[in-house]
């Protein structure tokens, strides 16, 4: 049963393996016009993670896979366009992580930061994400605190409308494959960690297949200038990080244009 499994993974990673892509500058644009109905003209797409159950306590640091719910589980980082297509996604850390933990330690948030971010965003671009991020520059998420403050909750509420694309969009991925909902065999060590973590990319790499054919794309819609290669093992400890207290106070100022943009749209009686 092994080497039937092992050999369909490797012809789905043989032939859908373009499946899994960062959008082009055009593709971005065409994105980020459809975003624009939301209120966000500059998003090219939607971050959020959820959790893949394990049946099981992992043999190796169980403990640290208890997640909130009361589950063993790993992360996902999903990150997915209007269309619902998974554009990139990192896969392997354990259920009881932050989202914004996991995401920090993907090879794409290094990139975001760094000389390589003009090949992912044009300017002024970002991701969208819910209250489990903070904001960047390059990632804008809603207000924690929007107590009894209009703007802050009518801006969470723009985003709420808009990310609940990216909710569908892992609902889907789930329900087409319903053993992501809860895998049965017990990881014992890294080896079938990783084989997990390349287990579920299949099943990506076929979620977006299935998407495309539903839809109007055609061979010409080339999507990637520069490769951004989705994570398919365990992080390697992390880097020294940025300057935090710089890093959030780039985010907040980010997060008020993005508001301001965004209000301003919606109150000239655009959007919902």
């Amino acid at each position: 049963m092994v080497k039937y499994t092992n050999r369909v993974m490797t012809a789905i990673e043989c032939c859908l393996k373009n499946e899994i892509s960062w959008p082009n500058r055009l593709e971005r644009t065409r994105i980020a016009s459809v975003f624009a109905a939301g209120g966000f003209p500059r998003c090219i797409g939607l971050v959020d993670g959820t959790t893949i159950r394990l049946s099981q306590h992992p043999a190796e640091d169980g403990e640290t896979y208890f997640d909130r719910k009361g589950d063993y589980s790993i992360n996902a980082q999903i990150i997915s366009d209007d269309r619902k297509r998974i554009i990139y996604f990192f896969i392997g850390m354990p259920g009881s992580c932050h989202d914004v933990t996991c995401l920090r330690q993907s090879s794409l948030w290094k990139r975001m930061h760094n000389q390589q971010q003009h090949l992912l965003f044009d300017r002024g671009q970002y991701l969208l994400g819910d209250s489990g991020y903070t904001s960047g520059e390059r990632l804008v998420a809603p207000f924690r605190n929007a107590g009894d403050d209009k703007d802050k909750t009518d801006f969470n509420t723009c985003i709420a409308h808009v990310r609940i694309a990216n909710e569908h969009c892992i609902g889907i991925l789930k329900s087409r494959w319903h053993s992501l909902k809860e895998v049965q065999t017990q990881l014992k060590n890294r080896a079938e960690n990783q084989y997990l973590v390349r287990w579920v990319r299949c099943y990506i790499l076929l979620h977006n297949f299935l998407n495309r054919r539903r839809d109007d794309w055609t061979e010409a819609d080339e999507l990637i200038e520069v490769e951004v290669e989705s994570e398919v093992q365990i992080p390697a400890p992390p880097t020294p990080p940025l300057d935090e207290r710089a890093m959030i106070a780039r985010g907040r100022r980010r997060r008020l244009e993005v508001q301001s943009e965004c209000l301003a749209y919606m109150r000239n009686g655009n959007g919902h």
